[in-house]
């Protein structure tokens, strides 16, 4: 009699915890609210009201054009910007980016004595219609006085010289070229040279030009900083730099020009104001004027109509989600890196995030594991998305616990 009631007493206990862990594996994933919005800066442009629609971007010259937000890495307009187009000597920052990296492995040194070859001096000198940095041929120079010759004169003969000395051909140094390009994320685009002279497989997009100078700001602040420098001397010729924004607007610091007759005027421009940068590139442009004009332009529509904000904070919990067969029962969620957005001035509050996350959950859970996704939407169209991340392991529990929950499960499908 007694061990029946002892048992009948486990079976109720057992039922309540079904009905419980059923309960809480039906309910639906919450819904995750975004981080409260920060206090603007008192130098920030005032919000725009929520009923009021942004103006569009200003009219560009050019056959293809994008203006990119760094910190996201999102296009905030642009035109044409996956048409193939050639990209000139802007082609001279996947230069820097390549020779950044090798030297960042190791590979190479600063203080390389880098030789100016007869072949890069008869490529691209003075000789040549293309812009040249002045080293004399056959001498030798330190590798950073010729990468600076190469980013602020735009030399051609210092970036075959470069090429010639990282992978011993030029030929060779473009399969690194594409190989980091890939890394990086251009996907349209493809070199044959270290210069930008024009060829039948030398080729890029507005879109992926962007990617390429926001990865040189991020990944290489040290070599991007050279390209703000406004003229660099070799020998008894002072050259200045092409990039006309450096003396029209104080918060421009990069990147690189671009011209000839195939690719018409390019700019790839970008420009820090307070914690914001923004990233621009207009290509096919009829002027050296008319582009640093748009450049100029698209880069005040994105700070003034623009703004950037972390919704969720690294390492911090979304949600918090039912596990299974856990020596825990519950495990935090949230996203590995800061995820930021980049919406037009004063729609932050219109912001609608969602979760996508699997019904059921089982132990073991490393941390750090990716379950499910957080998107955030506005104006109906998705604008980030991020995996959900464990943000602590779960560990399987013992035995009798794994059959209960089994049970569970069962009894729940």
């Amino acid at each position: 009699m007694k061990v029946s009631v002892v048992v009948s007493r486990m079976l109720l206990a057992a039922l309540a915890t079904a009905t419980v862990g059923i309960a809480v594996a039906q309910d639906p994933a919450p819904t995750p609210q975004p981080a409260p919005r920060p206090a603007a800066p008192a130098a920030a442009a005032p919000a725009l009201s929520d009923d009021l629609p942004t103006p569009p971007p200003p009219t560009i010259t050019g056959t293809a054009w994008v203006v990119m937000d760094y910190a996201t890495g999102q296009i905030l307009a642009g035109e044409n910007e996956d048409q193939r187009v050639e990209p000139a000597s802007i082609t001279k920052v996947m230069t820097s980016y390549v020779i950044a990296a090798e030297l960042a492995a190791g590979k190479i040194k600063p203080d390389d004595q880098v030789l100016m070859s007869e072949n890069a001096w008869r490529k691209g000198g003075a000789g040549t219609d293309g812009s040249y940095s002045g080293f004399p041929v056959n001498q030798t120079a330190p590798l950073l006085d010729m990468e600076i010759g190469m980013v602020v004169q735009s030399g051609n003969d210092a970036a075959i010289a470069l090429a010639e000395h990282v992978a011993g051909s030029e030929e060779a140094f473009a399969q690194l070229m594409n190989a980091y390009a890939a890394r990086i994320g251009m996907k349209n685009s493809h070199f044959e040279n270290a210069t930008g002279l024009s060829g039948p497989e030398h080729y890029s997009t507005a879109r992926d030009l962007a990617i390429l100078g926001r990865a040189m700001v991020r990944d290489f602040p040290e070599e991007y900083a050279h390209n703000k420098i406004k003229e660099f001397t070799v020998g008894p010729i002072t050259q200045h730099n092409r990039n006309r924004l450096l003396w029209r607007d104080d918060s421009v610091d990069g990147i690189k020009t671009g011209h000839h007759s195939g690719a018409g005027y390019c700019l790839m421009a970008s420009a820090l104001r307070g914690d914001q940068r923004l990233v621009s590139v207009v290509m096919g442009s009829t002027s050296e004027a008319q582009r640093a004009t748009d450049s100029l332009a698209l880069l005040n529509w994105g700070f003034r109509f623009f703004e950037t904000h972390a919704v969720y904070d690294a390492g911090k919990a979304v949600a918090t989600q039912k596990v299974w067969k856990g020596k825990t029962n519950e495990v935090q969620l949230g996203v590995a890196e800061p995820m930021l957005v980049s919406m037009p001035r004063g729609k932050y509050a219109q912001l609608k995030p969602s979760m996508d996350i699997p019904q059921t959950l089982e132990a073991p859970i490393e941390k750090g594991q990716a379950i499910g996704t957080v998107r955030v939407e506005l104006d109906g169209k998705v604008i980030a998305e991020r995996p959900l991340v464990a943000l602590e392991a779960v560990e399987e529990a013992g035995f009798f616990k794994r059959l209960w929950h089994e049970f569970l499960m069962w009894w729940n499908a």
